[in-house]
């Protein structure tokens, strides 16, 4: 597997791809199943490469396969801290150690942003993700946000890793 930044060659919509298939995966009983079902294809294509965003794609025999998002903090509170934004693998490649690779190289890329503390947000009720990022050292920071997504009322929590 390589991990490299996005560049102007990739397919945007291979990228969206592992985004739309990991939310229909990853999200499956926690986000409305008519919301999950109604992504159309080449959802995210479009705010992949956004101004001050980061990309990493992850690429197993010629594929794209996983990709992970990561910028400055986006939270006024927190302006000393990267942040990681996404996530995201094909669903075949989940639990594989592909996403904890994924994980390490933007963790090393915002160190290299001169960021020493990271931040992200995971679905309270993804005990999944928040078990994989517990797992890698990210700690439960008590914030909190509301979201809404699909019609339902949603609780983020943000995690923490510092150095």
């Amino acid at each position: 597997m390589e991990i490299r930044y996005l560049t102007d060659h990739d397919d945007l919509m291979q990228v969206s791809s592992v985004y739309e298939q990991s939310w229909k995966t990853a999200y499956k009983g926690i986000i409305p199943q008519s919301y999950l079902d109604s992504i159309p294809k080449g959802r995210w294509a479009a705010s992949i490469t956004r101004t001050g965003m980061n990309s990493l794609i992850a690429i197993d025999s010629g594929k794209i396969v996983g990709t992970s998002a990561f910028c400055a903090s986006r939270w006024e509170k927190f302006p000393e801290y990267g942040e990681i934004v996404s996530v995201y693998l094909m669903p075949e490649y989940m639990r594989k150690g592909y996403g904890r690779a994924l994980l390490e190289r933007a963790l090393s890329e915002i160190n290299a942003m001169g960021f020493e503390n990271t931040l992200l947000w995971v679905l309270e009720e993804n005990v999944n993700a928040r078990r994989f990022y517990e797992h890698i050292g990210f700690m439960n920071s008590g914030e909190v946000m509301n979201d809404n997504i699909g019609g339902k009322e949603l609780r983020e929590i943000m995690y923490i890793k510092t150095a």
